[in-house]
């Protein structure tokens, strides 16, 4: 099994993240679970402040985590 679908926790903050780049709205947070809800809200966070500093599209690329 992968790496990644093992962990909840980082897989939620990396989606989060994507959402939050994208310009999403936080309302849409996938997670019933409170752990996994906490750490998506945090990814989405981060990624909306990249957004706002302008680190989207090929100026964001070192902030992406190999998958």
């Amino acid at each position: 099994m992968r790496r990644q679908k093992r962990d909840m926790n980082t897989r939620a903050f990396d989606k989060g993240y994507q959402a939050g780049v994208s310009g999403r709205s936080q309302d849409f947070c996938p997670h019933e679970n409170d752990a996994h809800r906490q750490n998506w809200i945090s990814g989405w966070r981060e990624g909306r402040c990249d957004q706002w500093d302008g680190l989207t599209g090929i100026s964001g690329v070192h902030k992406i985590r190999a998958l």
